[in-house]
């Protein structure tokens, strides 16, 4: 069996598979540089400013297959 793709095709190809690892690649590093908060660390953030609002409103969502 024989495949035949252009020069351009390949290329494209290319591209779009780099970049696709590069993404997931960046958004494990984002992901891995959120710190842990630890209980103690959360009262405290909710003595100061307070429980979060329940109406939220979704800014951007996004799916990400990993």
């Amino acid at each position: 069996m024989e495949i035949s793709i252009t020069r351009e095709e390949l290329y494209e190809l290319i591209k779009k598979a780099v970049r696709e690892v590069l993404r997931e690649e960046s958004l494990e590093i984002v992901l891995k540089s959120i710190p842990v908060v630890s209980d103690e660390e959360m009262e405290d953030i909710e003595k100061l400013y307070g429980q979060p609002s329940s109406n939220k409103e979704i800014a951007y969502t996004e799916i990400i297959e990993i």
